[in-house]
């Protein structure tokens, strides 16, 4: 994997072979960035990335320079890689391990974005969006974006779908 943009534009980053994970394709990355780019500041912004892997996501964020970032995972491996990857790129990343709705169900932040990438074959899509929305985590003007294959859909009227191959990514405004 390799970070698209920003300042660490071009870096590859090379996660352990030990860790279980689906990193988003550099492609459907790209295209998600492509629009983020287009419809929001970054300057000042805070994220979460629930289900974070390898941070993938979470070092394209800093490298497009978010202010905060928090990483959630509840693989120790994951947040391990996460922490020395972002301490060696000096990225402002924190790691909290933790299963992605136990910590929605007990955040009192707000964030500009939430990325959330669960396993695709995840039974709890639609919890995600509820917490997301009950707990009122994403600031005015923020989104919620969650990652997911072909047989995930929602029922909601404030979501953008975007396909790119196997990636689908929803996006949902508030």
């Amino acid at each position: 994997m390799r970070i698209i943009s920003g300042k660490h534009k071009s870096k590859k980053i090379i996660a352990p072979h030990n860790l279980s994970v689906r990193p988003t394709t550099d492609r459907a990355k790209e295209a998600l960035f492509n629009i983020l780019n287009n419809r929001y500041y970054f300057d000042g912004k805070n994220v979460l990335d629930l289900f974070s892997g390898t941070g993938n996501i979470s070092y394209e964020f800093a490298s497009r320079g978010i202010e905060e970032i928090i990483s959630v995972d509840r693989n120790y491996n994951c947040i391990k890689f996460i922490d020395s990857t972002s301490k060696e790129l000096k990225m402002n990343i924190s790691t909290i391990k933790s299963d992605g709705l136990s910590f929605l169900k007990n955040c009192k932040k707000q964030f500009n974005f939430i990325f959330a990438d669960p396993p695709y074959n995840y039974d709890n899509y639609s919890e995600i969006v509820s917490l997301v929305k009950e707990n009122n985590l994403v600031k005015k003007d923020g989104c919620l974006i969650i990652e997911h294959d072909n047989t995930t859909s929602f029922n909601d009227n404030n979501i953008e779908i975007k396909k790119y191959g196997a990636v689908h990514f929803s996006l949902f405004s508030f």
